[in-house]
């Protein structure tokens, strides 16, 4: 009996669900043996807190957001616990804490084990959406500064402002509408 395009894409949907969720079990399983190698307890809170990165689409998320995430399925949980627990998650290097130069500090996963380099970041100045580029574009620049100055690096961060491509029409299509009215002006 041969299969209908319908039943093979809900089985892709099927797997790439059960693969996300392998994923998020098996993180969360890591996470988890790394708080215990810390010596701290995982706490009912904690858990929720660190469950809300691993499954939040969010990558980039602020205490607030975090607060907002978690008090819907534990509402018994205060922002100064959100607070204290990103602190802690931060400091057993759980989470990294980013500041994008707006006032707001945001985390995310830190996912990966020791291997240093994560991914640059893109930042709009125009809506402030932040995206996340994964290319090492600075492994060159590791490289001379090994061998030059004998300067091993283990970790770096880059950040680069900018418009994304709607803001950027946004800014030309008021920049027109200004042209326009100084020449009606004249």
């Amino acid at each position: 009996m041969e299969t209908t395009r319908t039943e093979t894409n809900k089985k892709e949907i099927m797997d790439t669900m059960m693969n996300k969720k392998e994923i998020m079990d098996t993180m969360m399983k890591r996470m988890k043996e790394k708080i215990k190698f810390k010596k701290c307890k995982m706490t009912s809170q904690r858990q929720i807190i660190l469950r809300a990165f691993v499954e939040s689409p969010i990558r980039h998320m602020s205490a607030e957001e975090v607060f907002e995430l978690v008090k819907k399925t534990a509402p018994d949980i205060g922002l100064a616990t959100v607070y204290r627990t990103l602190d802690l998650f931060t400091q057993m290097d759980l989470l990294k804490k980013l500041d994008f130069d707006d006032g707001c500090s945001r985390y995310e996963l830190n996912d990966r084990d020791n291997e240093g380099h994560f991914h640059h970041h893109l930042i709009c100045l125009g809506c402030g959406k932040v995206w996340e580029c994964e290319d090492d574009l600075l492994e060159t620049l590791e490289t001379i500064l090994e061998k030059r100055l004998h300067f091993h690096t283990v970790d770096h961060q880059l950040k680069v402002y900018g418009y994304c491509e709607a803001c950027q029409k946004k800014r030309e299509e008021e920049a027109a509408k200004e042209a326009e009215a100084a020449k009606e002006a004249e």
